[in-house]
């Protein structure tokens, strides 16, 4: 019996993509290399073309990372390199070799392996594996945050799968490009490679590819709050699941059924926890199957989820529990690098410790999640977050200086956002502080900005608020 290189699954003979994973079946399966890149970078949610498809993960455990046969396996590879001729055909060992590095979670290696992979097929002018090596480099350089240059290979494999006419593979980069977009919070072009997947792989009658993009299609439509549209796909997806007795579906599914109730609002509250908990129970009947790095990536969102329900219920201590279980996922399968998932945590965690009047320990999460937001060119969410810290220095902690100092470090982020209501705010705060540090003309200048910025934004109400402080320093 043959077995998948990816996901040592069974196979027939006559498949030209694992019906399992989706990986292309591109090498000597009775050769059974380990398993390459078996599912691709993930977002604030569940963001592969096989993103539920937990299972795939399975052979991978965090030990890997000190398994010396791991590394004899790249040294037997090395071997066979060194020993080719000029003109050989090396890009499949170059494939492996990558693999062998990503399941060590080395994801530098693993790039330069896959990049001298594109260069061995592109000497050798074999197409199909050309746009294969260009998908796993744009995968990998997601991974890596590298949004941009993962959509230039992404879409160098697209132009190369339609003159292939290779539909398969087409649906799967066309998912690929979407999560890509939509990391970059470009909502356009991710729903619509998300909704040509779609319309491919209805037109072709093929009912998995179609659940799975419709799948990933439900985050954008969380962004639009197209929440019929999401119910809709759900109950489809959930009926599909439960046919074809599906528990990685399901688990996906009840996990986005949970976000949906909980974006409905605090009458759906019990309901989204409802849908979570089912899920959660789902995954840890299934713990034992699947290694840690895939627990990880199945469970981060969902106790994250429930974290957030148990603060707007107040029940912290649960609240907290769940949050840093959720952080503890993500930096189990993070490992090389920050993500930008870490921060969305660290800032919820923020929130609760805020609330708990804990303020020193509030500060540290937000600085925290903010100089995440900041390498990942998340500048609203920086400034926003220095705000936050800014007004527990003020409002909490009576550190005026340190107040200060976030403030206009805010400040300065949203003049370069033009966000004038956050800047009509900022200057309205530092009036306060200036006022209460009895330094009343810097407190007027800062008034001024203020009212200016509110007539931009034709605030009539904080306007006259701002006027009057005005006048009332003036006099």
């Amino acid at each position: 019996m043959k077995l998948c290189p990816y996901c040592d699954k069974p196979i027939e003979n006559q498949w030209r993509f694992c019906h399992h994973c989706n990986k292309p079946l591109i090498s000597d399966l009775d050769r059974r290399p380990l398993n390459s890149r078996t599912n691709s970078s993930e977002f604030e949610d569940y963001d592969s073309y096989n993103r539920y498809n937990y299972e795939s993960e399975e052979s991978f455990d965090v030990n890997i990372l000190e398994d010396q046969n791991i590394d004899e396996k790249i040294n037997q590879i090395d071997q066979k390199i060194n020993q080719s001729s000029y003109g050989d055909n090396i890009g499949d060992l170059y494939l492996e070799k990558a693999g062998l590095y990503y399941k060590k979670r080395d994801l530098s290696n693993s790039l330069k392996e896959l990049e001298l992979a594109l260069e061995s097929f592109e000497h050798e002018n074999v197409q199909e594996k050309i746009a294969i090596a260009h998908n796993e480099i744009g995968l990998l350089k997601e991974e890596l945050g590298y949004f941009d240059n993962s959509i230039y290979h992404f879409d160098t494999a697209i132009n190369i799968f339609k003159n292939m006419e290779d539909t398969i593979k087409l649906i799967q980069v066309y998912n690929n490009i979407g999560n890509a977009y939509y990391q970059l919070k470009d909502i356009e072009n991710s729903y619509g490679f998300y909704q040509k997947a779609i319309e491919l792989a209805e037109e072709d009658n093929m009912r998995y590819e179609e659940v799975k993009s419709s799948s990933n299609i439900v985050e954008v439509l969380f962004v639009l709050q197209d929440f019929e549209r999401i119910k809709k796909i759900l109950k489809k997806n959930y009926n599909y699941f439960s046919q074809n007795n599906d528990i990685f579906g399901l688990i996906n599914t009840y996990s986005k059924y949970g976000k949906l109730y909980f974006y409905l609002g605090e009458n759906y509250y019990e309901k989204a926890y409802e849908y979570l908990n089912n899920a959660m129970e789902l995954a840890k009947q299934i713990e034992s199957q699947i290694s840690i790095y895939a627990q990880a990536r199945m469970q981060w969102e969902i106790f994250l989820f429930m974290g957030k329900i148990d603060i707007l219920r107040n029940r912290l201590q649960k609240a907290e529990n769940f949050l840093l279980k959720s952080l503890e996922s993500i930096r189990t399968f993070e490992i090389e690098a920050d993500n930008i998932k870490e921060s969305i945590i660290l800032e919820d965690l923020g929130n609760l410790y805020e609330i708990r009047d804990e303020f020193e320990k509030a500060i540290e999460y937000y600085t925290l999640a903010s100089e995440i937001y900041y390498k990942f060119g998340e500048d609203f969410k920086t400034a926003e977050l220095k705000t936050k810290i800014a007004q527990i220095y003020h409002n909490s902690l009576r550190k005026n200086i340190e107040a200060i100092d976030f403030y206009e470090n805010a400040l300065e982020i949203f003049e370069k956002l033009e966000y004038f209501k956050e800047m009509a705010q900022i200057f309205d705060s530092l009036g306060n502080l200036y006022l209460e540090r009895d330094l009343t003309e810097v407190a007027i200048n800062n008034f001024e900005q203020a009212k200016y910025y509110y007539k931009e934004i034709k605030d009539n109400y904080h306007t006259e608020l701002v006027d009057e402080k005005i006048n009332s320093l003036i006099k």
